[in-house]
């Protein structure tokens, strides 16, 4: 479209050219003058059709910027003031021979429709916003105010929470994936790590579950901005230009788009917004991945990419282990999952019945806890 609206206005102003090189107005405005400050009439007569063109482009775009109302607004007002302008006009022409110089007659005339129709169009422009269009019965529809495009981040995909919230209908317009987000989603497919690797093969599989929904209008656009190197502003720059809203769980993106001014739909924050899918005490099976931060824990990740860690569970890495959850912790940076090793958790609540009934010291259960408690403080999320 871009590219359309180029060669029109290219070949707009070649007609104007020509049109201002043939006709040769100023020729025949001053008869006899073949050359004006030292330029043929003829080049003249072009140039002045070149600024005119120019000027025409620029009042076009300036003009596609307003909506509907102030366009209508403007227009209303700008034909009031003309023929205000004219009536005004008549006034004077009526007037007695000797009274007006002719000449004069001709410019009141002309500066009065000028003037009443730049004061109509400014004040139409201004007050048009208050048009109730739907008065008309939708035949004047201003869509650019309806306009609804909603870009997906590659962090989004890769969650697939997206997937699920589009099934459900509350995911509306346009949902925008760019080439370049695709790009990078093959790149983490294609990465030599296992769990990058398996990331990046479940966001294609969500893409492919989007792009299945028929209630979605999925748009994949070739917009690249080939000067900005980093992904995440490239969206950014996207965003401006289609005036879309950025969906995504980054925890540092959705900071610097707001920094910009750029609307952001963070799923973490919807996420916390409604009850955890994991609460505490329920059963998992997770696969330890590595050592934790703190000592003695194991680090495992679920298939969306959240964080578990698990108190005692070193020796289990590269194992998988059944746990019980102690808590959920959820924030717009999202989520993380602490639990502890199945086994520890039965013989945890064995000895806590025992205490009760053999009539042991009641601190028992509380120091107990103080030391299931106390890495997981200490414990941080990672950043993926």
């Amino acid at each position: 479209m871009r590219t359309n609206t180029v060669l029109i206005r290219v070949v707009f102003i070649g007609i104007l050219i020509g049109a201002g090189f043939l006709l040769d107005p100023i020729g025949h405005a001053m008869p006899g003058r073949t050359h004006l400050f030292g330029t043929p009439v003829h080049c003249v007569s072009a140039l002045l059709a070149l600024l005119i063109a120019g000027v025409i482009i620029l009042f076009e775009i300036r003009i596609q910027q307003a909506s509907l109302k102030t366009l209508i607004g403007a227009g209303i007002g700008s034909m009031m003031g003309i023929i205000g302008g004219v009536l005004i006009g008549f006034l004077i022409s009526y007037q007695e021979a000797g009274a007006v110089h002719p000449a004069t007659k001709v410019f009141l005339t002309l500066a009065l429709a000028f003037i009443m129709a730049y004061i109509g169009l400014m004040v139409g422009a201004a007050k048009g916003d208050y048009l109730d269009l739907s008065a008309l019965g939708g035949i004047f529809s201003d869509k650019a105010t309806r306009r609804d495009v909603k870009i997906l981040d590659t962090s989004v995909i890769i969650d697939g929470r997206i997937a699920d919230v589009a099934e459900t209908g509350f995911l509306s317009g346009t949902i925008v994936i760019p080439q370049f987000i695709l790009r990078e989603l093959q790149q983490v497919a294609d990465s030599p790590d296992s769990s990058k690797r398996q990331r990046g093969r479940r966001g294609l599989d969500m893409l492919n579950r989007l792009q299945s929904n028929p209630s979605l209008d999925i748009q994949v656009v070739d917009t690249d901005f080939p000067a900005v190197k980093e992904v995440d502003q490239k969206l950014l720059e996207l965003s401006k230009s289609l005036d879309g809203v950025v969906v995504t769980n980054d925890f540092n993106l959705n900071k610097v788009a707001q920094v910009q001014g750029i609307q952001v739909l963070n799923i973490n924050e919807l996420a916390n917004s409604l009850k955890p899918v994991v609460l505490p005490g329920e059963a998992m099976r997770v696969f330890i991945l590595k050592e934790g931060k703190e000592y003695n824990q194991g680090v495992a990740y679920l298939d969306d990419g959240t964080m578990v860690v698990v108190d005692n569970a070193r020796r289990m890495i590269g194992r998988n282990a059944d746990i019980a959850v102690t808590s959920v912790l959820q924030t717009t940076a999202g989520k993380m999952i602490f639990g502890r090793l199945v086994e520890e958790a039965e013989n945890g609540a064995t000895g806590e019945t025992r205490a009760v009934h053999t009539g042991g010291p009641q601190r028992r259960p509380f120091q107990r806890e103080q030391r299931q408690h106390a890495p997981v403080r200490a414990a941080e999320p990672e950043q993926s």
